[in-house]
């Protein structure tokens, strides 16, 4: 199956859902602000939630996704879709750190004055530059939208974004990003899977036209010009 409308169409639910979101999302942000809503977000942290997103937000770490690509290419035998995931990481990686060291932006810990904010989790290691976008946030909706894209059975499609929504979330309940900073990640992240998507399913036809482009580069460079004496 392939990143093609028919695809996409198949998908609707995961997409749809994701553009729900990132437009509350952006409603949410004009009606508060950048502090007042990552305050909002975070105004209820019970020791069962700090213990569950602790750890669930490795999900969007890189170890994860190395690990899940791994398992896909070495155990399940499925190559494409262990290609589509590496991917998928590696132009949304590409594109965050691009992106973080062009805007130095402060993560709360750094962004927030004494006693402004009281929800810190101990134990947490809390950075405190390169807060845009969030990278966790990205790996996950990149591998969120290629697994969507590539699989048969779309009933899991809203499990699915609902995981990977959660990803970016914990980003802010653990207080290392900002909502705006998680937004930016998961439309980088879901644009990079499904662009992902459509490179393993025709990179032999790419490199078919790139070879041809080649050979016809070459010919044309190596045919006599009509202007040299004969």
């Amino acid at each position: 199956m392939q990143t093609n409308p028919s695809a996409l169409r198949l998908s609707k639910i995961y997409f749809a859902g994701l553009l729900l979101v990132l437009l509350i999302g952006i409603l949410f942000l004009l009606a508060n602000g950048k502090t007042a809503a990552f305050i909002s977000l975070n105004s209820y942290h019970p020791f069962l939630l700090n213990v569950f997103f602790i750890n669930y937000t490795f999900i969007g770490d890189g170890i994860f996704a190395l690990c899940l690509i791994a398992a896909m290419f070495f155990y399940y035998k499925r190559k494409q879709q262990a290609l589509a995931l590496l991917y998928s990481f590696l132009i949304s990686g590409i594109v965050v750190q691009i992106i973080k060291n062009l805007i130095d932006s402060p993560r709360p810990k750094l962004f927030f004055e004494s006693g402004q904010y009281l929800h810190f989790i101990d134990g947490v290691t809390l950075a405190n530059n390169s807060s845009f976008p969030s990278g966790h946030t990205a790996t996950a909706f990149a591998i969120a939208t290629v697994i969507v894209l590539m699989m048969k059975d779309k009933s899991w499609q809203l499990f699915i974004l609902i995981a990977a929504i959660l990803v970016g979330y914990s980003r802010i309940y653990l207080a290392q990003h900002f909502l705006l900073d998680v937004m930016v990640g998961a439309v980088i992240g879901s644009s990079s899977g499904a662009l992902a998507v459509y490179l393993a399913k025709n990179i032999k036809g790419i490199k078919k036209s790139v070879k041809k482009m080649h050979r016809l580069s070459h010919n044309t460079s190596s045919a006599p010009s009509a202007l040299q004496p004969l």
